[in-house]
């Protein structure tokens, strides 16, 4: 008998091998999904306060190019989010929203601190983390780019 190493490891019930065959491409898709809709209803609600409403954020917080930056953030946030949870050219899109939650994390909320109840930065760490994480990732077995045959 050929000894284990300690990198390697049993299942304690050896029936659920075939449950964690599929699971983890349905807990990815679940992922994907649900983190592009909260990034879509983000980028919605920009949508139903108006571009001028983002345009002002940005002015307000003094970004330059306000306008070029309210539309990448709605444009994002909406289009792109869409596409992550579609899994439609999700590499591109998840690493261009990574991107642009980086450059919020600096920022907006870095200098708030921690907590997100004080405007800080748990919540964009997360969101930031996950879209990293769905760039490397790409859209997977359930996804539009898997279905076209080709991903980005």
């Amino acid at each position: 008998m050929l000894a284990r190493t300690p990198s390697e490891t049993r299942l304690l019930i050896p029936g659920l091998a075939g449950f964690y065959g599929w699971a983890p491409e349905i807990g990815y898709l679940l992922l994907r999904v649900v983190i592009g809709y909260i990034l879509f209803m983000h980028g919605w609600a920009k949508v139903q306060a108006g571009f001028a409403a983002e345009v002002g954020f940005f002015v307000k917080v003094g970004f330059a190019l306000p306008v070029l930056c309210a539309f990448a953030v709605i444009f994002l946030e909406t289009v792109a989010a869409a596409c992550v949870a579609l899994g439609l050219f999700t590499r591109f899109f998840a690493a261009a929203l990574a991107i642009e939650i980086g450059v919020m994390f600096v920022a907006i909320h870095g200098p708030k601190g921690f907590s997100a109840s004080k405007g800080g930065f748990e919540y964009v760490l997360l969101l930031g983390i996950v879209m990293f994480f769905i760039a490397l990732a790409g859209g997977r077995r359930y996804s539009l780019d898997r279905m076209i045959g080709k991903e980005l």
